[in-house]
């Protein structure tokens, strides 16, 4: 609850004092330009950056693998791509930090550690590779959605067509 406070009150109102102080500095026209070339800017990069991460992520794909990091790369894009467009030069430099590779890495491989230690969360590769999505050779033969393939199930068949022309039969004779 504290975190959502602080993103939803606190961050907005550091936003506003530093884009009055900027405007002080430089000016208050010159202050919006620069917001909004830092948003044309952020989306640029932003679209160039998605680009490149979905074609590695179809790539993989076609070598039968799963892309894991691809997806988490697409996801921390997406989040860059609305700091970036936010008003504000707090929010710029963390949408610009996400933009980057070399950032986006470090921070992805951060979350997917964190993410283990929560809630007993596998990550964004390891829920795949549990239910046999592995590249190579495949370990567990369970489908996603369903039984694994050594499941036994127990039923009955009745075939409703045959004996209706049985039926059929014994009345015509």
């Amino acid at each position: 609850m504290a975190k959502l406070f602080l993103l939803f009150v606190i961050m907005p109102i550091v936003e506003i004092a530093v884009l009055i102080n900027v405007g002080e500095i430089i000016g208050g026209w010159n202050t919006v330009a620069l917001v909004i070339l830092s948003a044309l800017v952020g989306a640029h990069l932003v679209r160039r950056e998605g680009l490149t991460t979905m074609a590695k992520a179809q790539q993989k794909m076609q070598e039968g693998q799963m892309p894991a990091e691809e997806l988490g790369a697409g996801l921390l894009l997406l989040i860059a791509g609305v700091l970036l467009v936010t008003p504000g030069f707090i929010t710029d430099i963390f949408g610009l930090l996400l933009t980057l590779p070399y950032t986006r890495g470090k921070l992805a491989k951060f979350v997917m550690q964190n993410m283990h230690m929560v809630g007993g969360a596998r990550g964004f590769s390891g829920g795949f590779e549990a239910r046999g999505f592995h590249s190579g050779t495949q370990h567990d033969t369970r489908s996603p959605f369903g039984p694994k393939a050594d499941d036994i199930i127990d039923g009955e068949v009745v075939n409703k067509t045959s004996s209706i022309t049985s039926d059929t039969a014994d009345k015509t004779n």
